[in-house]
Parts: structure tokens; C-alpha cells; sequence
């Protein structure tokens, strides 16, 4: 009985285990891609490309044709002749692996109580083991800005990797920005006037006096945790995150702004922000972007404003990046390259519509310098598709790397359609 009850457990041990992915081992060998379409994510294209891969780095990035390559130096030389290669996608803004099924409260760990919680971080609550984050990287979908909501300062979002064993192994910039909510100046769903909006812009003001005065003493006798967590925003160590769409909710609070000197604020949402983009500018404002593939949020909206809005934007100087936060945002997060795929279909040139899901946002969250883009000396984080990455009906991703790991791009819903597939294939 022992001995049947052990082959029993390993059993279901191997069956667990095959169904887990589990994160890439350390780059240990020097790898060479070779005649691949490297779409570097600034902007630029090699179609015959030489990218070489050591310590996790990006080494040579060059045109295959321009250079010679001493293919002796390198373990594996892999041949992408017709393939594409991209830069590792960014999704900022995200609840992703702090909730997994929005309809069973109890796998949702992305809010507190109370209106003022700077001082929650939602790094501590991600999960690295959501089964939704496997079919997210299966789309090239690799970093992602882990943030947290509710209330008016909802807390501190860090950026993570996609292939990691726990948070502390997933982190790739923590403690990255504060974030806050304006007020609404009408109920989302009623469209009746907000009452109490006078009385929460009194209130942020009198919190951000405090916690601009209280930033100010370096010795405080007694800690207030709150205040602790805003030290950064005023001194330019962390960037204050407002999510805010339209014209009076932006207005006000880069008025907020600059009254306590913030060093460094960006718009998340920014559904009016093509209409005061001088101000944007002026104050060197930039805008997370929000979810492309949506309603206008006003019935005499053309109705395909939510598409050419990047396009606005992007002609009124404004430097901005795309995510996905609203209904399922989770699971939709999926769907980052193909928001960039339908901001090419409404005016942007390809390329730099991919900088907006890649370069654009690594910049905004203050790591362009190690990612974002395939350029020697960053982190090789990047993916291979045998199509377009961002256009759904031939973006196909067969292998993606987080600085030089290989992970595994299969997930359950690959592998329950093969399943099924096999079923009745034959019938």
C-alpha cells in the first residue's frame, strides 16, 4: 500500500509539474540570432539582422550584411530568416497577479480600505504563479507595472518581470511611482454631478500639505507611514501616477502639482489630453493612454475617437504610451500589441506605434535605460513571432526571453485547445 500510495503521489507530482511553467534558468550560453526582421522598438528596422546575446545583454545589434561574424565565439546561432523580432512589451497600469478571477472576491487583492494609502505596496500581494500571466507573455507581453486601486491615493506600484519564482525574484523596479485619483466631477454611470467634489479636492490638498511639510523634516520624531510614503514624489525619487480623462480633472491636477513641486507627474487615462497639450508640454506632463478598444465617453463623440486618439496626440507633441486598465483588465492585457496594431490602422506609422507599447512606456516608468528597445548593452528581453506582433491574425509567438532566459510561452488555454483538438480531429 505505501509503495503504491509513493507511485501515486509522484504521479500527480509530474502531472502538476508538466502543467506549471516554470521560470527560465540563468543565460549561460552565448546565443546569435541571425537573419531575423528585428524591429529594435526606437523607431528603426533591420530586416537581415545579427543580434548576439551574452550574460543576458544585448551585445551586437547590426545588420547582418555590414558586419562579420565570428560564429566560432557563440554556443547556439539561431536562423530567423522570415521571422520577426521585438522588444519585450510593457503593460503599465496593471491589477495583473494581484486578482485572477474578477468574480470571486476572494482572489482579488488589489485594494484597501480608507482614501489615502501611499503607503500600500502592491508588489508584496503580486502572484507569480496566475495562471492569466502565462497567456499574457504568450502574446510578448513580458514587464509590467504592477499598481494597486481604490480610494484617492490607492498606493505604490512597482515593475515586474513575467518569469519569476516569487516577487522579490520578480522585481524589476520597485516602489516606482505614487497613485492617485482625481475626482470625478460626475458619477461614471449616472452622469449626475459630483456632489462632494469640492470637498475631496479640499481634502488632497490638505493631505499633500502635510505630507509636503512632513517630507521637509528628515528627523521626525514619530513616523507617520503615510507621509513617509509620499517622501519620494517630492523629491523626485518616485513619479506621481493621476489617473485623470478629461479637461478640468487634468487641469487641476497639474495646478496640484506644481502648488506641492512634485518633480515629476504623468496623466493615466488622458481621454482629453489631445485638448491641452500646451499645457501637457509645458509642464513636461506625459500620458499613459487609455484602453484604445473602447466606447467615447461622450454621446457626441465621434465614434471612433478611442482609435485616433493616439494619433491625436502624437501630432500635438504629446509623449505618451498605451495600457489597458477597465473591465477584465487582467486577462485583456493580452491585447496590448494589437491596441498599438489599431493605433497603426487609425494614422501611426508602425514603428512608432510599437514604441508606444515598448520604448515610450519604459521611459515613462524610468526604465528605458535597461529596457524597452533592442539596443547593445540593454537587458535582452525580447520575443520571436513568425508574424506581425501586432496584428492578431498572424502574431504567432513561438519563444520569448526575459534578460537571456528562454521561458515558456505555452499556457493552459494553448493547451486545453490542443486537447480538445485531438479529441475530435478525428470525428
Amino acid at each position: 500500500m505505501k509503495n503504491a500510495f509513493l507511485i501515486l503521489f509522484i504521479g500527480a507530482f509530474i502531472t502538476a509539474s508538466a502543467q506549471i511553467e516554470t521560470p527560465g534558468p540563468k543565460q549561460t550560453k552565448k546565443i546569435m540570432l541571425l537573419n531575423g526582421i528585428a524591429h529594435l522598438g526606437n523607431g528603426e528596422v533591420i530586416k537581415n539582422s545579427a543580434i548576439s546575446i551574452i550574460d543576458g545583454k544585448f551585445e551586437i545589434v547590426a545588420n547582418a550584411a555590414t558586419i562579420k561574424i565570428d560564429f566560432k565565439q557563440f554556443d547556439t546561432v539561431i536562423e530567423l530568416r522570415g521571422q520577426h523580432v521585438y522588444p519585450g512589451i510593457i503593460a503599465p497600469n496593471s491589477t495583473l497577479g494581484l486578482t485572477e478571477i474578477g468574480a470571486v472576491r476572494m482572489t482579488s487583492d488589489y485594494a484597501e480600505y480608507g482614501m489615502f494609502n501611499p503607503h500600500v505596496r502592491s508588489i508584496i500581494a503580486y502572484n507569480t504563479e496566475s495562471k492569466i500571466t502565462t497567456t499574457v507573455r504568450s502574446n510578448g507581453v513580458l514587464l509590467g507595472q504592477i499598481t494597486p486601486r481604490g480610494g484617492q491615493i490607492a498606493g505604490t506600484s512597482s515593475v515586474v518581470e513575467f518569469d519569476a519564482w516569487n516577487w522579490e525574484d520578480a522585481v524589476y523596479k520597485e516602489n516606482d511611482g505614487v497613485h492617485m485619483g482625481w475626482p470625478k466631477t460626475r458619477h461614471q454611470w449616472t452622469g449626475k454631478k459630483n456632489e462632494k467634489f469640492d470637498k475631496e479636492v479640499a481634502q488632497l490638498n490638505d493631505f499633500f500639505a502635510n505630507a509636503l511639510a512632513y517630507s521637509k523634516v528628515t528627523d521626525n520624531a514619530e513616523k507617520n507611514f503615510r507621509f513617509e510614503a509620499m517622501r519620494g514624489v517630492f523629491n523626485g525619487e518616485q513619479t506621481l501616477f493621476v489617473h485623470a480623462n478629461f479637461i478640468k480633472e487634468i487641469t487641476e491636477a497639474i495646478l496640484l502639482s506644481k502648488k506641492y513641486a512634485v518633480k515629476k507627474l504623468v496623466i493615466v487615462g488622458g481621454y482629453d489630453a489631445w485638448m491641452v497639450a500646451d499645457m501637457l508640454k509645458e509642464n513636461k506632463v506625459s500620458v499613459m493612454l487609455k484602453r484604445v478598444h473602447s466606447l467615447p465617453e461622450r454621446q457626441e463623440d465621434d465614434v471612433y475617437l478611442p482609435y485616433k486618439l493616439p494619433k491625436k496626440l502624437l501630432d500635438a507633441g504629446v509623449f505618451f504610451c498605451l495600457e489597458n486598465s477597465g473591465d477584465m483588465e487582467a486577462m485583456g492585457t493580452r491585447n496590448l500589441p494589437f491596441y498599438a496594431g489599431t493605433a497603426a490602422a487609425y494614422g501611426i506609422d508602425k514603428e512608432e506605434a510599437l514604441k508606444l507599447i515598448t520604448l515610450n512606456t519604459a521611459t515613462i516608468l524610468g526604465i528605458d535605460k535597461t529596457v524597452g528597445s533592442i539596443e547593445s548593452g540593454k537587458d535582452a528581453t525580447f520575443f520571436i513571432s513568425t508574424g506581425d506582433a501586432l496584428d492578431m491574425r498572424t502574431n504567432n509567438v513561438t519563444s520569448a526571453y526575459i534578460q537571456g532566459r528562454e521561458m515558456d510561452v505555452d499556457n493552459h488555454q494553448k493547451k486545453l485547445y490542443r486537447k480538445y483538438s485531438g479529441k475530435y480531429e478525428n470525428q
